[in-house]
C-alpha cells in the first residue's frame, strides 16, 4: 500500500462501489467494496496522519457515500458520484497525501 496515495484509495472505493453495484445488480456487492476500499484507505489515514486525521477522513467519506444519493437527483449518479469522490480526494490529498 505505500505507493498508492490514499486518495486514490478512497476516490476509488467510492467510484468502484458504485460501479460494482450498478453493473452486477447486486448493491450488498458494490457495498462489500466501498467498504473494504473505506477500510484500507482509514487504516492508512491513521497510520500516516493520526486517529483523529483519520476519523475525520473516514467521516467525509460516509458522508460522501450519503450524500451521493441526494445529489444523484439533481446532477445525475455518476456525476454525483464523481464529485463525491472528487471531493474526498481532495480531503484525501490535503490532510495526508501532500505531507511527504
Amino acid at each position: 500500500m505505500a505507493g498508492v496515495p490514499t486518495a486514490v484509495v478512497a476516490a476509488s472505493g467510492i467510484v468502484g462501489g458504485y460501479g460494482v453495484a450498478r453493473w452486477t445488480k447486486k448493491r450488498p456487492l458494490g457495498g462489500v467494496v466501498l467498504a473494504a476500499a473505506g477500510a484500507v484507505a482509514a487504516t492508512e489515514w491513521r497510520r500516516k496522519a493520526g486517529a483523529g486525521t483519520a476519523a475525520a477522513l473516514g467521516g467525509a467519506y460516509l458522508a460522501g457515500f450519503v450524500g451521493a444519493h441526494p445529489l444523484a437527483k439533481k446532477i445525475g449518479a455518476w456525476p454525483s458520484v464523481c464529485a463525491v469522490a472528487g471531493g474526498v480526494a481532495v480531503a484525501s490529498w490535503v490532510a495526508v497525501d501532500r505531507r511527504k
